[in-house]
């Protein structure tokens, strides 16, 4: 059977606020929300051990990328459209919304039917008929700004989203390319309060791109909540050095625990709607 997730869009008071809720997950102003996973999808126990931790504590969303776009040709590619069996599973065996990466067209049918949100990578940030494409499913879309993109160039790239009739955009700031090589990329913090002033969509951060290294996401993440942001789109694997794929960026589970403390602390002195569960 079609697995159903039922979305609804609240614009309130202003075109500043835009508010999406699927299965009574929300997504925009007020909230926070934390989508966390590895960077691509492992095997079935790697998978089904990081979906059931980080939903233990507090994420709502499972990052489940199938493919994985590399800047080598020879390295970790992702399951690829064969591991859709993992999406059925994580489905049957979690409460969470499952986000995925889409590359091409040639997917797009069968990832649509089986994610809850469909991700634009920043590599494809430029290609306007995947956004049209992708935007005409009618399924929520995060769009990751390209590592060389301005904020209008951005913006320019949702509108081919919103222009097929899909409002259910979520922007996501992964960082930038500048002279700066310490870091992966450079988090463009003052983006978050920027596109709050430019555009009603919700807006989430990218920590695990825009810095590169495990030591700096948890500063990263509570400065992109303390600029405005919506959300978080985090990087977790069990065993980040075993990683197939950017396990240098990755925090394990018991950072991954800290930081949804950490952030719940901060979340109230900002009056965020977010809360991770009382462990025992």
């Amino acid at each position: 059977m079609k697995r159903l997730s039922e979305t609804k869009v609240q614009k309130i008071n202003s075109t500043h606020n835009t508010i999406i809720e699927l299965n009574d997950v929300h997504f925009g102003e007020g909230y926070f929300t934390v989508f966390a996973g590895p960077c691509a999808l492992e095997s079935e126990e790697i998978v089904l051990k990081t979906a059931r931790a980080v939903e233990h504590l507090g994420a709502k969303v499972f990052r489940c990328s199938l493919f994985k776009p590399r800047t080598s040709p020879y390295t970790y590619q992702g399951y690829g459209i064969d591991g859709v069996n993992l999406l059925q599973m994580l489905h049957s065996e979690t409460n969470l919304l499952l986000e995925t990466e889409v590359l091409s067209t040639d997917h797009l049918e069968t990832l649509a039917y089986e994610a809850d949100i469909l991700r634009i990578g920043s590599r494809n940030m430029d290609n306007y008929e995947l956004l049209k494409a992708v935007g005409k499913t009618n399924k929520p879309v995060i769009l990751k700004r390209n590592m060389s993109a301005t904020l209008e160039e951005f913006l320019l790239a949702a509108e081919y989203i919103l222009s097929v009739g899909n409002d259910k955009v979520i922007l996501c700031e992964r960082g930038i390319r500048t002279f700066e090589n310490y870091t992966r990329n450079t988090l463009d913090i003052l983006a978050v309060p920027a596109l709050k002033e430019l555009t009603h969509l919700p807006v989430i951060v990218d920590p695990s791109h825009s810095t590169g290294k495990r030591s700096l996401v948890a500063s990263a993440s509570k400065a992109a909540m303390a600029a405005g942001a919506d959300g978080l789109l985090i990087e977790v694997h069990p065993e980040p050095l075993r990683s197939y794929s950017d396990g240098q960026q990755s925090i394990d589970i018991q950072e991954f625990e800290k930081l949804m403390k950490d952030l719940t602390v901060l979340a109230k002195a900002l009056d965020k709607n977010f809360s991770v569960p009382v462990l025992s």
